[in-house]
């Protein structure tokens, strides 16, 4: 069995999902112990667990200590890994877009066409949101040769959950091509999307927008924000929220095909004008870095670019614990090459293939 310490590095949740999708990829048994020992609640939380079981779904794998505050599992995977039909409810508000990216890779390479339908949180702190996986990642992703979409079904936000997301997966017939980011280039357009659910009498989603506008426009960037009302009336999508919340992104994209996005979700306390302002300055942030990739982009890549042929570059806002996290384990575990200089990051895939 490959023998993973979850307690390195940043030791998160995030050791956790990449250490499962690896072991699946290389066919080979998992031990991780230590897990999420650095965390206020250490163990495998809801989340956490539900993302292991759905990759053993997906292979027929075998799962030993799984239970929500473990701190140590093993994980043996099957001989294969399944296409068709799958449905996950995390049963909290936990991330559904966790769940996703983890499973992503491994549908790339599966059989044939996938389906994975999953329930729990799309919009919430310390989490990819489901508008940043639609408008930022998976595009990226196309580049590299992958086409994955999703599909909002139904928005979901903490502390009900209850979102769903749809995300269909056409495997792969030859390694990804590696990322080529290495100037950002020129700002073309910034767009973005306010959702608000059963809050349109307050306009929430209206003042997220406006605020948004004003601030990028003061610093020399128009921008078009939709704004999404959420209603029992008039669902923004399949069906309305079980609960009340809201949620902005934006993403900007640059002539030399960067895309740069921005999320924040509601939460008590914080105003409309607050997510606003904030979602605008932390977009203008990593657009003044210099970055060809978002603070967020920056780690979720790692793992697709440590699968493809070839060497990735990209420049990140600033290093951070999860980009270093993931750069040891995909040369710890698949054996990638990686490099840092300054911001810049290099990886040399192991062009993985079926």
């Amino acid at each position: 069995m490959i023998e993973i310490d979850g307690g390195e590095r940043s030791g998160s949740g995030t050791i956790v999902r990449d250490c499962i999708g690896f072991a699946v990829l290389l066919r080979e048994g998992l031990h991780l112990k230590n897990i999420r020992t650095k965390r206020d609640k250490p163990g495998l939380r809801a989340q956490h667990l539900r993302a292991i079981q759905a990759c053993g779904d997906i292979c027929s794998g075998t799962l030993t200590g799984g239970q929500v505050g473990s701190r140590e599992i093993s994980f043996t995977p099957g001989t294969s890994i399944r296409d068709g039909e799958f449905r996950w409810d995390i049963g909290t508000a936990g991330s559904t877009i966790m769940l996703a990216t983890t499973i992503i890779p491994l549908s790339l390479f599966s059989e044939g066409f996938s389906k994975h339908v999953i329930t729990g949180g799309l919009f919430q702190d310390f989490a990819p949101s489901a508008f940043h996986l639609q408008k930022v990642l998976l595009p990226v992703l196309k580049g590299m040769g992958a086409r994955v979409d999703l599909t909002i079904l139904r928005p979901g936000y903490v502390p009900q959950g209850g979102g769903i997301i749809e995300i269909t997966v056409e495997p792969v017939q030859r390694p990804l091509r590696p990322i080529k980011m290495q100037k950002q280039g020129n700002i073309l357009q910034i767009d973005g999307v306010a959702l608000a659910s059963l809050l349109k009498e307050r306009k929430v989603a209206e003042r997220m927008a406006v605020q948004c506008a004003r601030v990028l426009e003061e610093n020399g960037y128009p921008s078009k924000v939709d704004i999404l009302d959420d209603t029992k009336e008039n669902p923004a999508y399949g069906s309305t929220s079980v609960q009340a919340g809201a949620a902005l992104a934006l993403w900007a994209e640059t002539d030399n095909h960067c895309l740069i996005g921005s999320d924040m979700a509601g939460a008590r306390g914080r105003s409309a004008e607050f997510i606003g302002k904030g979602t605008a300055k932390n977009l203008l942030e990593d657009i003044h870095s210099g970055g060809t990739v978002d603070r967020h982009l920056a780690d979720q890549l790692i793992p697709f670019a440590a699968l493809a042929e070839g060497w990735s570059t990209f420049v990140v806002p600033r290093m951070t614990a999860h980009v270093d996290t993931r750069l040891w384990l995909a040369r710890e575990m698949l054996g990638a090459e990686t490099e840092v200089e300054g911001n810049i990051v290099k990886i040399k895939g192991i062009g993985y293939r079926k």
